[in-house]
């Protein structure tokens, strides 16, 4: 059995350990606020993005750039897989890497080349048990403080490099979409060729358009690679600090109950010392 010393240590070790959470906690939640602001302001543009591109290549006959019609081969799959640079959050990262691992593995059982890349540490960490052979790119954003719009923009450049070059065939990103403190959702999106909903550009109004569509498309296409990426990280940063204040407080919590559960068999190892004391007295007395 644990003297009163151990017990009195470990005590004073969890509330130590509960103050910490409880401040990631405090910390994680004035973050959430900007990131969330950040993430819901973000998703407009990029849905009216998808419907100016469904509106201009709805004009196309057949064809189109590269971006949008693709190389015509299903052969090479690279992964975008978006993660964060820090851990204490949860299933956060691991349910994006599962998400990216699942879709990995279903490409290579048909036959398919598959390459990673990698945006953020945990993300890499997590792959490269398993697949540290097929990551490409590592791109790690530790150092920035906010993540903006020329972040996502030199990832686009990369990734628009790699498929100039003919490198791959079909980019797909991988990220968590926010939906709320407790709910985080592992998303999938293809991203090249442009995988344009259904109906997104559906309207009743015809339009011309100066310069032609093919113009337009070709500076709209990689502009909307990165308004994609950019939009992958700022939902990213949201449910990264909604994961990590659920986290805490649930460490917080359970912190709090191993305190009173210690603090009881204190009290009980306490209260047996002074009885067994008292017993020995009494005992000592009497045998006089």
């Amino acid at each position: 059995m644990a003297s009163l010393k151990d017990l009195r240590n470990r005590i004073s070790s969890v509330k130590a350990t509960q103050k910490i959470t409880k401040a990631m906690q405090m910390v994680a939640a004035a973050k959430l606020r900007r990131a969330q602001t950040a993430a819901e302001a973000a998703r407009p543009y990029a849905e009216r993005m998808d419907a100016v591109l469904a509106n201009v290549a709805g004009g196309i006959s057949a064809g189109g750039p590269p971006l949008l019609a693709g190389t015509g081969r299903d052969d090479v799959h690279l992964l975008v897989v978006c993660t964060a640079e820090r851990g204490l959050c949860g299933a956060f990262n691991s349910s994006i890497a599962r998400l990216a691992r699942d879709r990995a593995s279903a490409l290579l059982r048909e036959g398919k080349q598959v390459k990673i890349f990698c945006v953020g540490k945990k993300g890499y960490d997590i792959l490269r048990r398993q697949f540290s052979s097929l990551i490409v790119e590592l791109v790690e954003l530790r150092s920035v403080r906010n993540v903006g719009f020329v972040n996502a923009n030199d990832i686009a450049k990369k990734i628009l490099e790699m498929y100039d070059a003919g490198e791959f065939d079909v980019a797909t990103l991988f990220f968590s979409r926010f939906q709320s403190v407790i709910s985080q959702i592992p998303t999938a999106q293809q991203i090249i060729p442009a995988n344009i909903p259904e109906g997104a550009g559906a309207s009743d109004a015809s339009y011309e358009y100066e310069p032609d569509q093919d113009e337009i498309l070709a500076t709209l296409l990689p502009r909307n690679i990165a308004i994609q990426v950019f939009r992958a990280l700022l939902e990213n940063a949201a449910s990264e600090q909604g994961a990590r204040m659920s986290a805490m407080d649930n460490a917080t919590r359970n912190a709090g109950d191993m305190i009173n559960k210690q603090t009881i068999i204190y009290n009980r190892t306490r209260q047996a010392m002074i009885t067994k004391e008292l017993i020995e007295i009494i005992s000592g007395a009497e045998a006089l």
